[in-house]
């Protein structure tokens, strides 16, 4: 998809997800689960591009996320833009 019929949630992801792998890319402190963030941003990234992604995998992906920047107070807006995103997806269906 692309242009005007693509997902606004997944643009939205999409815009969120890079915004914040921007900001953790020029974050200088190192700390301990950095990469895990990291590899888990790159994951959504890939998700994103390919269209609707999966809930219980986006919500998992953010889990690890938070998890690994929650204590990151220079990261807490990105990682909030990113959960916003995730939310619009609405709960996984049983």
């Amino acid at each position: 998809m692309t242009g005007s019929d693509e997902d606004p949630r997944v643009a939205g992801l999409r815009t969120a997800v890079s915004r914040l792998r921007r900001e953790l890319a020029a974050h200088p402190a190192e700390f301990p689960d950095r990469a895990i963030a990291e590899d888990e941003l790159a994951a959504l990234a890939a998700m994103v591009t390919y269209g609707t992604p999966e809930v219980p995998r986006l919500r998992s992906s953010l889990l690890l996320i938070a998890g690994a920047i929650g204590s990151v107070s220079a990261l807490s807006r990105g990682l909030r833009e990113v959960r916003n995103a995730v939310e619009l997806f609405g709960e996984p269906r049983s």
